[in-house]
Parts: C-alpha cells; structure tokens; sequence
C-alpha cells in the first residue's frame, strides 16, 4: 500500500511541478508584455531590475497557477490511471478508491495552506514592492516617461518626439508647443539630456544645437530662428505618474484589510452634536452614515472572502478532479487541459462576478466568493463517492 501511494502521489507532483510552470511562464508572460519588455526594449531599465520585477511577480502569479496546476495535474493523472486500466487492478486487490487517493488528498490540504499564505500576505507585498520598483524606475530614470521613436502628448501644452533614448541623454529632439490644439512653436534639436526634480515634480529637457521656428499670431506663416546655445524647457510630471495612488485594497495583506474594516466599523459610534439637530434630522444623519460605511466596507468584505475563499481552491479542484479524470477514462493530455480550463473558467467566473457586486451589498457578494468552493467540494465529494462504489 505504501509503495502503490508513493508511485501515486510521485505521479501527481510530477505532474503538478509541470503544469505549474507552464501556468506560471503563461500568466508571467501577459505582465512582462505588458509592462516589463516595453522598458526593456526602449532601454529604461536594465536587465537586472527586469529579472527583479519578474521574481516579484512569481508570488502574485501563483495564487492562480497552484490551484490550476493541481486541478490538471490530477485531471492528467488519474485519466491515465483509469485509461491504462491501473485503478481496475487496484480495485481487484481489495484497495478502495478513497484510501488510494488519502496522499493526494493531503497534498490538497498542504497546498491549500501554502496559497493562504500566498494569498493573505505573500503575493500582496510582493506586488506592492513590484509597482514601488516600477515607479522608482521613473523617478530614478528621467527619461522613462519618454518612449523612443513615439510621439508624446501626456505633456500638457507641448508634443514631444525623440528618436532615440539612452539612459538621460536623447538625440534628435522635435518639440511643438501648443495652444488650444494649434502649435505656436516648433523646436528641433540634434542632441539634449533630461534631469528631474522630484522635489517639485518637475522634469527639465536641455537642447543643444537647436533651431525651429515660431509662428506668430499678427502675422502668417512660420518665423525661423536658429541659435547654438543650449536651452531648456520644463515640463510637469504625467499626473498618471507622479503620484502615489493610494493602496488598492487588492494590494493589502489580510490584517492591513482587517484594520481598515475596524476603523470604517468605529463609524457607527462617532458622536453627533445633537444640541441643535432635531431628531428626525439626527436619524437622516444617522441612517447616511450607516449607508456609507456598508457601501465603504463591502468591498473590503469582499476582498478578505476572496483572499480566503481562494486558498480553499486546491481541495476543491483536487475533489472534483479525480473522479472527472477517472470519468474521462483518456490518457490524452489535450482532454484534460481542456476540462482544467472550463473547471477554471467556472470557477473564477464566481471571483468576478463578486468582484462586480462589490459596491451591492444587497446582492452579498462576499458571500459569492465561497460559492464554487462549496459546489465544487460537494460535486467532487458525490463523483468520489459514486466513483468508489463504481456507479
């Protein structure tokens, strides 16, 4: 019996260490594409700070690629199990189904634990340092907010175009300055460098060897001038970048979600002046306070539910994973990944539309997030459970 569960529980780790990483590269791949490679290719941040970043990354990945792994792990394993006809010849030596699957069982239950830590603090100061680490990137890099060989119109007042960029130095410089969407002044340059202040939010552009033209007003047509000296224009910070947005709540650990559930809860023992309101006006007071904190709370209600809910996930595709393996009775690796994927789909499709209610709370939603752990446990327990008397 030992041996037949290590041979078991080597199969579904194998198999789980497989899906893992590919889910892991795959869910990887869509932020380093979206955020990570544009800086790496206009030369804003070096190799080492991107390979940071996606270490950073990692933990926030995989709150979605261990329960996805397990689930197609042992979709994989115990359809081939079945289809090789090994579970007939377990059954024939006496062996029932629910002894043979107590390891992975209790792999479910390990993994489980581990994606609550991930889920409740892990995953969510490491995604924190993440968007710390790309906005120090900008502050720290000037030329960060300028994108090689693009137009650039989040400069109030000017469009700005450089053709290349390496580190604070740019070269070939054009700039038109505008004025109720009319240009006024148009400046190229051979050569320039950035500097920031972020004192004052401010990035500072020098030009050398410029020459333009201005257009004046009272007159048509364009002026031209042309003067070898340097100069320089300042321009405000993007606003989308020189402030630090407060913290999501998705981006807070479980007791930072805690203690800001308590101070909204202390709303409801605030103290009212009552000397010169009268009581109907004291209970509108009242009655719009209660309104607010339960409006303001839900979300986090919600948040905490999921962050919990989720890191239940393992036993709950675990439990329904193997009877559907052994239902399917394939050892075609395409059938399974294709069952994970509607499992998985099904699954989230809950965490959204909980997400989507979070400013509802008269539809409950954090009460949604534990919805497909509870249909999931019970449909994976009544499958197990019609599986191992061979229904």
């Amino acid at each position: 019996m030992r041996t037949l569960h290590f041979y078991l529980l080597r199969q579904v780790m194998a198999a789980l260490l497989m899906t893992v990483l590919v889910f892991t590269f795959i869910l990887l791949l869509g932020n380093v594409l979206k955020e990570i490679l544009a800086l790496l290719v206009n030369r804003q941040a070096s190799l080492g700070i991107v390979c940071q970043a996606i270490l950073l990354l990692i933990p926030f990945v995989w709150i979605f690629a261990l329960p996805m792994g397990m689930l197609t792990a042992t979709l994989l394993v115990f359809g081939r199990f079945s289809a090789d006809q090994e579970l007939t010849a377990v059954r024939a030596n006496g062996i029932s189904l629910i002894a043979l699957i107590t390891p992975v069982l209790l792999l479910s239950v390990l993994l489980s634990g581990i994606c609550g830590v991930f889920n409740t603090e892990v995953s969510q100061k490491c995604r924190a340092a993440y968007k710390k680490l790309i906005r120090n990137l900008g502050e720290q890099n000037p030329s960060s907010f300028i994108t090689e060989g693009r137009f650039i119109n989040d400069f109030k007042g000017y469009l700005l175009y450089v053709g290349k960029v390496n580190g604070p130095q740019l070269e070939d410089i054009l700039i038109s300055q505008l004025e109720n969407d009319k240009v006024t002044h148009r400046i190229r340059a051979s050569s320039g460098f950035v500097e920031m202040d972020t004192n004052n939010l401010r990035m500072t552009l020098f030009l050398t060897n410029y020459w333009g033209f201005i257009c004046k007003t009272n007159e048509t047509g364009w002026t031209p001038f042309m003067d070898n000296k340097e100069c320089s224009l300042s321009f405000d910070i993007p606003a989308t970048s020189r402030s630090v947005k407060p913290m999501n709540y998705s981006d807070m650990t479980l007791k930072q979600l805690w203690a800001e559930k308590e101070a909204l809860e202390q709303l409801e023992y605030a103290p009212f002046s009552s000397t010169r309101l009268s009581p109907e006006t004291l209970r509108e007071q009242l009655a719009l306070v209660q309104r607010f904190k339960k409006d303001t709370l839900m979300p986090i209600l919600v948040q905490i539910s999921r962050q919990v809910a989720f890191s239940f996930a393992c036993i709950g595709f675990t439990l329904i994973g193997i009877p559907l393996g052994i239902k399917a009775h394939r050892r075609e690796t395409s059938v399974g990944i294709g069952i994970a994927i509607v499992l998985v789909l099904l699954y989230y499709g809950f965490i959204v539309l909980a997400k989507s209610f979070d400013t509802r709370p008269e539809f409950a939603p954090h009460l949604i997030v534990w919805l497909p752990n509870f249909l999931f446990q019970a449909i994976g327990a009544v499958l197990l459970w019609r599986v191992n008397r061979g229904i």
